[in-house]
């Protein structure tokens, strides 16, 4: 049996300018870190003795002959892909600390920790990056889901990262590196809400990237903000200029595509930022899911009274990476398995 654990993240600056669609002509660039919130993803080779060869588990539970009538896209597309034996069963259960589609890169988290697991269960090992591409190339060209190309990297490498996407098709990962109390400070401002409500993140990017030769103003935008964010962190002086930005970025995109917000979540957004949230963002596509706010230490009891019908998710930042925590290979019977 194998687990594989696999984290979330928290995008602050730069989405949008993750999609292949905009970089590999105009470059781009993103801001963001992995969180102590993970995905687990458990395989193993199925034993012969029950009524079906396959078994997937997830928000439901499949059992089915062969891996063309299983219904998790995903799942059915990956396992041809890395080379696994239809006649030969396998067991695949998910379990995720924060709910799917929320916008917290839980489908690319999914997918990373799905092909590091499915890997080691086979007895393979590729290096982080070309686990995040093979993730990318699974997402964006097996099953032609309209999603960038950041979530990926975030969830292989893990930690506080900018990510560089190149108009080569390049993609370069590289640390934050801050004196750990200046990274502290910065935690301390950050509060995560959750609205309760879910939505499939590649419908509500179709009308972003259909917008992309109108908004390139905007998305230009987006990408000098992430310079301009680890020029506020490099610095000495407060970190207020942050929360400001991220005020300005969530306003840009809002403009990207109607379906960036809704009503509720502009009512959420304005009741934080009078209780004294200095910016914040609907994380993800848009629509729905979690919510971030750069919110002073001093009003952090404010903002969460304000907004006391959402549930307040406390986190930290983290530098794990997608990583195998249990493994335990079904070795051949020569060996003595």
């Amino acid at each position: 049996m194998i687990i594989a654990r696999t984290p979330f993240r928290v995008s602050f600056f730069g989405g949008g300018t993750d999609y292949p669609g905009w970089y590999r002509s105009h470059g781009g660039a993103v801001l963001s870190t992995t969180i102590d919130k993970y995905c687990y993803v458990t395989c193993r080779y199925f034993p012969p003795f029950f009524d079906c060869r396959h078994r997937v588990i997830w928000s439901r539970i499949e059992t089915v002959e062969h891996w063309g009538d299983i219904e998790h896209p995903l799942v059915r597309g990956v396992l041809p892909e890395l080379g696994f034996d239809d006649q030969r069963g396998v067991e695949i259960h998910y379990q995720g600390d924060l709910p799917a589609r929320s916008g917290m890169g839980t489908s690319s988290s999914f997918a990373v920790g799905l092909v590091k697991a499915l890997l080691a269960l086979r007895g393979k090992m590729i290096d982080r990056h070309e686990l995040a591409l093979t993730a990318i190339r699974l997402e964006q060209e097996v099953l032609k889901e309209t999603v960038g190309s950041q979530d990926q990297m975030a969830a292989a490498y893990g930690g506080f990262n900018t990510i560089e996407f190149q108009t080569s098709g390049a993609i370069r990962v590289e640390p934050v590196a801050l004196p750990a109390q200046r990274l502290a400070e910065f935690e301390r401002h950050l509060m995560l809400f959750y609205s309760g409500t879910s939505r499939f993140a590649s419908e509500v990017a179709k009308t972003v990237v259909a917008n992309f030769d109108r908004k390139a103003q905007a998305l230009q935008r987006l990408r000098a903000m992430v310079d301009e964010a680890l020029a506020v962190l490099a610095g000495e002086g407060p970190l207020n200029r942050f929360g400001a930005l991220l005020d300005e970025g969530w306003q840009i995109k809002r403009t990207l595509s109607p379906q960036v917000s809704t009503e509720r979540i502009d009512a959420i957004y304005a009741k934080a930022r009078a209780a004294g949230a200095l910016g914040g963002k609907l994380l993800g596509a848009g629509e729905s899911g979690f919510l971030l706010f750069f919110v002073p230490p001093e009003k952090r009891a404010d903002v969460k009274w304000a907004l006391v019908d959402l549930l307040h998710v406390p986190f930290r930042m983290s530098n794990q990476g997608s990583s195998i925590i249990h493994y335990d290979p079904e070795w051949p019977a020569e060996n003595g398995g």
